[in-house]
C-alpha cells in the first residue's frame, strides 16, 4: 500500500479551514474514488487531475486510487482542490520529494493540460492558511498578487503543474508577489458639481462623519444620485485591516480586479431596483455567496428608487443592518458574511413625481401606498431623512458649493475624534455605539436630553430612535468640535428625523 498526502483550504463564507487530502493507491482495478462530502465540482476533478497529469509528462497511476478528504464531515466545494489532490496522488507514488509538499499548502485548480486556474477565496485562503501556522502557500501565477497581500506567510506562485513539480524537485523556483503599493490618488466624484442643496449637503456631512444611514426623498433630476455618489469620496480610507476584510468578501464573490487587488477606499454598491433577496443579502446552491450587502462592507450601500424595491428585499435589510452581518443557511452549511455598510436610500414622493408637488395628479392613497412599502421598523433603523427641494435659479449661476476634499477634512477630524473616544471599547464609529452605553456610561445632561423625552412623550419616536438620535448628535458635536453633544447637537439630530417632533 503508497499513501501520500497534500493540503488545501476549504473557505466558508471568509472563514477558512486547512483540508488535508490523503491518496492511497491499492489494488484493484484502475479508477479514482473520491470520499469526504464533496460537491459536484470536487467530483468532477477526478477526471481533470488525471488528465492535468498526464499532459504534465507524468506517470499515472495504473490500479485503484482512493483521495479522502478530512475533516470528512465538513462539506468540500468548488475546484480549489485540484492542485493539491494531483500532487498527494504523486506524493503516494513515490514520485515527489516529501519535505516541502509537508510543510506547504497548495490552492488551484487544474486544465486538462496542466495550466493552472486561478479560483474565488483566494486571499480568505490565504489568510486561513497563515492562521494555523503554515509558512508557504502556493497558488495559481494569476491570483499571486492577490495572495501576496497577506503578510507573515510566504507566497509562491505557478503557472502549471509541472512549474510546481519542479519546485518541489528543487529544480526551478516559483514566482513571488511584488511589492503592493497603494494607489497615490484615487479619482473622486466631488461634491462642488452638486448645485444646492445645502441641507442635503450638510447631512451627507453627518452621516459621514458618524457612519448613519440616510434617506433622500425629493423629485427626480434633483441631485439624489449625485449626492448618494459623492458620499464615499468624503469617507477615510479603509485601515489596512478593513482593506484586507472588504477584499477578501470581494474575492470570495468573483469580482476581485487581478491589477489593483487591494480595496482600500470605501466600495460603493448600488443594486438595481429589480434585486431579488438573494442578490441583496446573499444566496446561491450549495455554499452561499456574499451578496450587495456584504460587498457594500464597510462602505456604501445605495438603494435608488427604493419604493420600486418588493416589500420582502426592504425587511431582509434589517437583520444585517442591526448585526452588521448576515448568516446564510444552504445545502453545504452556514456562510458569515460581515455587513457593516452605511445604507443610502433615495425615492421620489410619489409614482408621477413631477417636478412640483402642486402638479401631481396621483391620488392620496396611491402616494401613501408608494411609500408604504418602507415599513416603520426598516424607516426607523434610518438615522438621517432628507427631503430635497427643487434648486432656485440663482444656484445654477452664483453657488459653488464645498469640494470634496474641504468636507473630507472636517469628517477625518470628527472620525479620530470618535475612534480616540470609543478606542477603550472597541467601536470605531458613533453608529457602532450600542443603546445602554448611550443612556448610562455617556449619559448627557439633563438640558440636553430633555428633547428626546418630549419627543418620546409625544410619540414622535421609539425608544431606537432616540438612540439612534443621540448617536448622531454626538457626530454633529465631533464636526463642531465639542466635547460633548448639548441641547442644540440633540435638537439637531432630532430634526434630522422628524420636522415635527417639536
Amino acid at each position: 500500500m503508497a499513501l501520500g498526502r497534500a493540503h488545501s483550504v476549504a473557505v466558508s463564507g471568509v472563514d477558512g479551514q486547512i483540508v488535508e487530502i490523503e491518496a492511497d493507491i491499492g489494488r484493484g482495478l484502475p479508477a479514482v474514488h473520491l470520499v469526504g462530502l464533496p460537491d459536484t465540482a470536487l467530483h468532477e476533478s477526478r477526471d481533470r487531475i488525471r488528465a492535468a497529469v498526464t499532459n504534465s509528462g507524468e506517470e499515472w497511476p495504473d490500479s485503484k486510487v482512493i483521495l479522502a478528504l478530512s475533516p470528512a464531515t465538513l462539506p468540500k466545494v468548488g475546484s480549489v482542490y485540484d492542485l493539491a489532490l494531483s500532487l498527494s496522488v504523486l506524493d503516494a507514488a513515490k514520485k515527489l520529494p516529501r519535505k516541502l509538499l509537508r510543510e506547504t499548502v497548495f490552492l488551484g485548480e487544474l486544465a486538462l493540460d496542466g495550466r493552472l486556474r486561478t479560483v474565488r477565496g483566494v486571499l480568505p485562503a490565504v489568510l486561513a492558511a497563515k492562521r494555523a501556522g503554515w509558512g508557504t502557500v502556493v497558488v495559481p501565477h494569476r491570483a499571486l498578487a492577490e495572495a501576496g497581500l497577506v503578510k507573515g506567510i510566504e507566497v509562491l506562485g505557478a503557472d502549471d503543474l509541472s512549474a510546481v513539480i519542479g519546485w518541489l524537485r528543487g529544480e526551478l523556483a516559483l514566482a513571488v508577489p511584488d511589492v503592493f503599493e497603494r494607489a497615490d490618488s484615487v479619482v473622486v466624484r466631488d461634491l462642488s458639481e452638486v448645485v444646492g442643496q445645502t441641507d442635503a449637503r450638510w447631512a451627507i456631512e453627518v452621516a459621514a462623519a458618524g457612519a448613519h444611514h440616510l434617506m433622500l426623498t425629493g423629485p427626480p433630476g434633483i441631485g439624489k444620485t449625485m449626492l448618494a455618489q459623492r458620499l464615499p469620496g468624503i469617507l477615510p480610507p479603509l485601515t489596512e485591516g478593513e482593506s484586507l476584510e472588504v477584499t477578501a468578501i470581494h474575492s470570495v464573490a468573483g469580482v476581485l480586479p487581478e491589477d489593483r487587488p487591494l480595496i482600500d477606499m470605501p466600495p460603493f454598491i448600488a443594486p438595481h431596483h429589480s434585486s431579488s433577496v438573494s442578490s441583496l443579502v446573499g444566496g446561491g446552491s450549495g455554499m452561499a455567496r456574499p451578496g450587495a450587502v456584504s460587498r457594500a462592507h464597510r462602505g456604501v450601500l445605495f438603494l435608488d428608487e427604493c419604493a420600486e424595491i418588493g416589500v420582502k428585499v426592504l425587511e431582509a435589510l434589517r437583520t444585517p443592518l442591526e448585526d452588521g452581518e448576515v448568516r446564510i443557511a444552504r445545502r453545504d452549511g452556514v456562510a458569515r458574511y460581515p455587513a457593516r455598510f452605511q445604507l443610502i436610500l433615495a425615492a421620489n414622493p410619489c409614482p408621477c413625481a413631477p417636478p412640483r408637488d402642486a402638479d401631481c395628479v396621483c391620488a392620496p392613497a396611491a402616494r401613501r401606498r408608494y411609500l408604504g412599502k418602507l415599513s416603520g421598523p426598516l424607516l426607523d433603523r434610518v438615522d438621517i431623512r432628507v427631503r430635497m427641494q427643487a434648486v432656485a435659479t440663482g444656484a445654477l449661476i452664483d453657488e459653488v458649493g464645498e469640494s470634496t476634499g474641504d468636507v473630507r477634512a472636517r469628517v477625518a477630524a470628527a472620525r479620530d475624534t470618535a475612534a480616540q473616544r470609543w478606542s477603550e471599547y472597541g467601536w470605531r464609529t458613533n453608529a457602532e455605539v450600542p443603546g445602554p452605553a448611550l443612556r448610562q456610561k455617556f449619559r448627557l445632561s439633563r438640558a440636553a436630553l430633555a428633547p428626546v423625552e418630549r419627543a418620546l412623550r409625544k410619540g414622535v419616536i421609539t425608544a431606537r430612535g432616540a438612540d439612534r438620535a443621540l448617536r448622531v448628535a454626538w457626530s454633529v458635536a465631533d464636526l463642531a468640535g465639542e466635547a460633548m453633544p448639548g441641547p442644540d447637537q440633540v435638537v439637531t439630530a432630532l430634526d434630522f428625523r422628524d420636522k415635527g417632533f417639536q
